[in-house]
Protein backbone atom coordinates (compact mmCIF):
# COMPACT_ATOMS: atom_id res chain seq x y z
CA UNK A 1 0.00 0.00 0.00
CA UNK A 2 3.05 2.29 0.27
CA UNK A 3 2.72 3.02 -3.45
CA UNK A 4 -0.49 4.81 -2.45
CA UNK A 5 0.52 6.50 0.81
CA UNK A 6 3.60 6.33 3.03
CA UNK A 7 2.38 6.26 6.63
CA UNK A 8 4.78 6.31 9.58
CA UNK A 9 2.95 6.78 12.85
CA UNK A 10 4.95 4.66 15.27
CA UNK A 11 7.45 7.12 16.73
CA UNK A 12 6.98 8.14 20.40
CA UNK A 13 6.39 11.72 19.38
CA UNK A 14 3.09 13.71 19.74
CA UNK A 15 3.44 15.45 16.37
CA UNK A 16 2.54 14.35 12.83
CA UNK A 17 3.21 16.12 9.54
CA UNK A 18 1.03 15.15 6.59
CA UNK A 19 1.18 15.88 2.85
CA UNK A 20 -1.84 14.04 1.47
CA UNK A 21 -1.78 15.85 -1.91
CA UNK A 22 1.93 15.34 -2.49
CA UNK A 23 1.40 12.39 -4.85
CA UNK A 24 1.69 12.40 -8.64
CA UNK A 25 1.42 8.69 -9.45
CA UNK A 26 -1.54 7.75 -11.61
CA UNK A 27 -2.81 4.27 -12.43
CA UNK A 28 -2.04 3.09 -15.98
CA UNK A 29 -5.70 2.19 -16.42
CA UNK A 30 -6.65 5.76 -15.58
CA UNK A 31 -4.04 7.31 -17.88
CA UNK A 32 -5.87 5.77 -20.82
CA UNK A 33 -9.16 7.28 -19.66
CA UNK A 34 -7.82 10.65 -18.60
CA UNK A 35 -8.31 13.82 -20.62
CA UNK A 36 -5.44 15.46 -18.71
CA UNK A 37 -1.72 15.00 -19.16
CA UNK A 38 0.79 14.76 -16.35
CA UNK A 39 1.67 18.46 -16.44
CA UNK A 40 -1.97 19.46 -16.11
CA UNK A 41 -2.45 17.16 -13.15
CA UNK A 42 0.75 18.38 -11.52
CA UNK A 43 -0.48 21.97 -11.63
CA UNK A 44 -3.29 21.13 -9.21
CA UNK A 45 -1.27 18.75 -7.04
CA UNK A 46 0.96 19.81 -4.13
CA UNK A 47 4.48 18.93 -5.27
CA UNK A 48 7.33 19.04 -2.72
CA UNK A 49 4.96 19.15 0.28
CA UNK A 50 6.26 15.69 1.11
CA UNK A 51 9.67 17.28 1.76
CA UNK A 52 8.13 19.30 4.60
CA UNK A 53 6.11 16.38 5.96
CA UNK A 54 9.22 14.23 6.00
CA UNK A 55 10.97 16.38 8.60
CA UNK A 56 8.76 14.89 11.32
CA UNK A 57 9.35 11.59 13.10
CA UNK A 58 5.72 10.76 12.29
CA UNK A 59 4.45 11.54 8.82
CA UNK A 60 1.87 10.76 6.15
CA UNK A 61 2.89 11.38 2.53
CA UNK A 62 0.47 10.72 -0.32
CA UNK A 63 1.91 8.98 -3.37
CA UNK A 64 -1.14 8.92 -5.66
CA UNK A 65 -2.48 11.91 -7.55
CA UNK A 66 -5.52 13.63 -6.12
CA UNK A 67 -7.02 13.03 -9.59
CA UNK A 68 -7.19 9.33 -8.69
CA UNK A 69 -8.86 9.98 -5.34
CA UNK A 70 -8.78 13.06 -3.15
CA UNK A 71 -8.07 12.37 0.52
CA UNK A 72 -9.11 15.91 1.44
CA UNK A 73 -12.67 15.39 0.23
CA UNK A 74 -15.50 13.33 1.67
CA UNK A 75 -16.05 9.87 0.13
CA UNK A 76 -18.95 11.06 -2.02
CA UNK A 77 -16.72 13.77 -3.56
CA UNK A 78 -13.35 12.01 -3.51
CA UNK A 79 -13.46 11.02 -7.20
CA UNK A 80 -13.47 13.90 -9.68
CA UNK A 81 -16.15 13.00 -12.24
CA UNK A 82 -17.35 16.38 -13.52
CA UNK A 83 -15.48 19.58 -14.44
CA UNK A 84 -17.11 21.26 -11.44
CA UNK A 85 -15.19 18.80 -9.23
CA UNK A 86 -11.84 19.86 -10.70
CA UNK A 87 -11.55 23.62 -11.18
CA UNK A 88 -13.53 23.44 -14.44
CA UNK A 89 -11.17 20.89 -16.00
CA UNK A 90 -12.53 17.98 -18.04
CA UNK A 91 -10.89 15.06 -16.26
CA UNK A 92 -11.98 12.07 -18.36
CA UNK A 93 -12.19 11.23 -22.04
CA UNK A 94 -14.38 8.34 -20.90
CA UNK A 95 -15.90 8.02 -17.45
CA UNK A 96 -14.30 5.29 -15.30
CA UNK A 97 -16.44 2.20 -14.87
CA UNK A 98 -18.20 1.47 -11.60
CA UNK A 99 -15.64 -1.22 -10.78
CA UNK A 100 -12.74 1.22 -11.31
CA UNK A 101 -14.43 3.85 -9.15
CA UNK A 102 -15.08 1.26 -6.43
CA UNK A 103 -11.41 0.24 -6.53
CA UNK A 104 -10.30 3.87 -6.15
CA UNK A 105 -12.65 4.29 -3.20
CA UNK A 106 -11.40 1.07 -1.63
CA UNK A 107 -7.87 2.53 -1.61
CA UNK A 108 -9.23 5.78 -0.15
CA UNK A 109 -11.03 3.94 2.67
CA UNK A 110 -8.00 1.74 3.34
CA UNK A 111 -5.83 4.79 3.95
CA UNK A 112 -8.38 6.36 6.30
CA UNK A 113 -8.58 3.10 8.28
CA UNK A 114 -4.80 3.07 8.64
CA UNK A 115 -4.79 6.71 9.71
CA UNK A 116 -7.49 6.11 12.32
CA UNK A 117 -5.50 3.23 13.76
CA UNK A 118 -2.22 5.16 13.74
CA UNK A 119 -3.64 8.33 15.26
CA UNK A 120 -5.42 6.27 17.93
CA UNK A 121 -2.14 4.63 18.96
CA UNK A 122 -0.38 7.98 19.26
CA UNK A 123 -3.25 9.45 21.29
CA UNK A 124 -3.27 6.41 23.58
CA UNK A 125 0.41 7.03 24.30
CA UNK A 126 0.43 10.85 24.53
CA UNK A 127 -3.13 11.86 25.40
CA UNK A 128 -3.11 14.68 22.82
CA UNK A 129 -1.33 15.15 19.51
CA UNK A 130 -0.80 17.87 16.89
CA UNK A 131 -1.17 17.19 13.16
CA UNK A 132 0.17 19.68 10.59
CA UNK A 133 -1.89 19.16 7.43
CA UNK A 134 0.45 20.66 4.80
CA UNK A 135 -0.76 21.71 1.34
CA UNK A 136 0.12 24.23 -1.35
CA UNK A 137 -2.01 26.43 -3.57
CA UNK A 138 -1.83 28.20 -6.93
CA UNK A 139 -1.69 31.97 -7.26
CA UNK A 140 -1.14 32.41 -11.00
CA UNK A 141 -4.33 30.95 -12.37
CA UNK A 142 -4.65 33.56 -15.12
CA UNK A 143 -1.76 32.05 -17.05
CA UNK A 144 2.00 31.56 -17.10
CA UNK A 145 2.64 35.07 -18.38
CA UNK A 146 -0.06 36.83 -16.36
CA UNK A 147 0.56 38.75 -13.12
CA UNK A 148 0.13 36.72 -9.92
CA UNK A 149 -3.12 36.92 -8.00
CA UNK A 150 -3.63 39.81 -5.57
CA UNK A 151 -1.28 39.19 -2.60
CA UNK A 152 -3.76 40.91 -0.29
CA UNK A 153 -6.01 37.88 -0.78
CA UNK A 154 -3.25 35.29 -1.08
CA UNK A 155 -0.91 35.08 1.93
CA UNK A 156 2.32 33.15 1.58
CA UNK A 157 1.13 30.86 4.35
CA UNK A 158 -2.55 30.40 5.06
CA UNK A 159 -3.27 28.74 8.41
CA UNK A 160 -6.63 26.96 8.22
CA UNK A 161 -8.47 26.46 11.50
CA UNK A 162 -12.06 26.37 10.30
CA UNK A 163 -12.67 22.71 11.14
CA UNK A 164 -11.53 22.78 14.78
CA UNK A 165 -12.86 24.08 18.06
CA UNK A 166 -10.72 27.22 17.90
CA UNK A 167 -11.46 28.16 21.50
CA UNK A 168 -10.28 24.79 22.78
CA UNK A 169 -7.12 24.57 20.65
CA UNK A 170 -6.36 28.28 20.56
CA UNK A 171 -3.15 28.16 22.62
CA UNK A 172 -1.61 25.62 20.22
CA UNK A 173 -2.59 27.55 17.10
CA UNK A 174 -1.56 30.95 18.44
CA UNK A 175 1.85 29.74 19.58
CA UNK A 176 2.48 28.05 16.23
CA UNK A 177 1.55 31.15 14.26
CA UNK A 178 3.71 33.39 16.43
CA UNK A 179 6.71 31.13 15.96
CA UNK A 180 6.28 31.22 12.18
CA UNK A 181 5.66 34.96 12.02
CA UNK A 182 8.85 35.72 13.92
CA UNK A 183 11.02 33.30 11.97
CA UNK A 184 13.80 34.92 9.92
CA UNK A 185 12.92 33.58 6.49
CA UNK A 186 15.79 34.41 4.14
CA UNK A 187 16.14 37.82 5.77
CA UNK A 188 12.45 38.68 6.12
CA UNK A 189 9.18 37.57 7.72
CA UNK A 190 6.60 35.70 5.69
CA UNK A 191 3.03 36.91 5.19
CA UNK A 192 1.16 34.45 7.42
CA UNK A 193 -2.57 34.79 8.01
CA UNK A 194 -5.43 32.65 9.26
CA UNK A 195 -8.45 31.47 7.22
CA UNK A 196 -7.93 34.00 4.42
CA UNK A 197 -7.72 31.61 1.47
CA UNK A 198 -8.66 28.24 2.99
CA UNK A 199 -10.24 27.09 6.24
CA UNK A 200 -9.35 23.39 5.98
CA UNK A 201 -10.91 20.48 4.10
CA UNK A 202 -12.43 17.09 4.82
CA UNK A 203 -9.25 15.54 6.26
CA UNK A 204 -8.97 17.93 9.25
CA UNK A 205 -12.75 17.84 9.60
CA UNK A 206 -12.59 14.03 9.89
CA UNK A 207 -9.78 14.27 12.45
CA UNK A 208 -11.64 16.74 14.66
CA UNK A 209 -14.86 14.76 14.36
CA UNK A 210 -13.16 11.53 15.41
CA UNK A 211 -10.71 12.98 17.97
CA UNK A 212 -12.28 16.31 19.05
CA UNK A 213 -10.26 16.83 22.25
CA UNK A 214 -7.30 14.60 21.43
CA UNK A 215 -5.99 15.80 18.06
CA UNK A 216 -5.38 19.37 16.95
CA UNK A 217 -5.09 19.42 13.15
CA UNK A 218 -3.76 22.70 11.75
CA UNK A 219 -4.04 23.08 7.98
CA UNK A 220 -1.08 24.89 6.40
CA UNK A 221 -1.49 26.08 2.81
CA UNK A 222 1.76 27.31 1.25
CA UNK A 223 1.39 29.62 -1.74
CA UNK A 224 3.43 28.25 -4.63
CA UNK A 225 6.04 30.98 -4.38
CA UNK A 226 8.54 28.13 -3.92
CA UNK A 227 8.08 26.89 -7.50
CA UNK A 228 6.76 27.78 -10.93
CA UNK A 229 3.27 26.36 -10.87
CA UNK A 230 3.10 26.28 -14.70
CA UNK A 231 6.37 24.47 -15.43
CA UNK A 232 6.71 22.60 -12.13
CA UNK A 233 10.26 23.89 -11.68
CA UNK A 234 11.18 24.11 -7.97
CA UNK A 235 13.19 26.77 -6.16
CA UNK A 236 15.16 24.56 -3.79
CA UNK A 237 16.54 27.46 -1.76
CA UNK A 238 12.98 28.41 -0.82
CA UNK A 239 11.86 24.80 -0.29
CA UNK A 240 14.76 24.16 2.09
CA UNK A 241 14.14 27.47 3.90
CA UNK A 242 10.52 26.41 4.41
CA UNK A 243 11.71 23.06 5.79
CA UNK A 244 13.94 24.90 8.24
CA UNK A 245 11.04 27.14 9.27
CA UNK A 246 8.71 24.20 9.90
CA UNK A 247 11.46 22.43 11.83
CA UNK A 248 11.95 25.52 14.00
CA UNK A 249 8.29 25.35 15.06
CA UNK A 250 8.46 21.77 16.32
CA UNK A 251 9.68 22.52 19.89
CA UNK A 252 6.91 25.07 20.40
CA UNK A 253 4.23 22.68 19.16
CA UNK A 254 5.52 19.93 21.47
CA UNK A 255 5.57 22.35 24.40
CA UNK A 256 2.06 23.70 23.89
CA UNK A 257 0.45 20.31 23.31
CA UNK A 258 2.21 18.97 26.43
CA UNK A 259 0.78 21.82 28.50
CA UNK A 260 -2.65 21.11 27.02
CA UNK A 261 -2.63 17.74 28.77
CA UNK A 262 -2.94 19.40 32.14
Amino acid sequence: MDNHCVIKLNSPFPLVHTAIHNGHRFSEKLVKLSALNGSERLREEDPYTGVWAGISKNYVIGQRSRFEYDLNRSPDRAIYLEPSDAWGMTVWKKQPSESIINNMLANYYNIYERLHSGFSRLIEKHGKIVILDIHSYNHRRNGAGAPPDDPRLNPELNIGTGTMDRAYWGSVVDSFMEDLKHYNFLGRQLDIRENVKFRGGYFPHWIHENFPESACCISVEVKKFYMDEWTGKPNWDVIIALSDMFSSAIPGLISTISKKKR
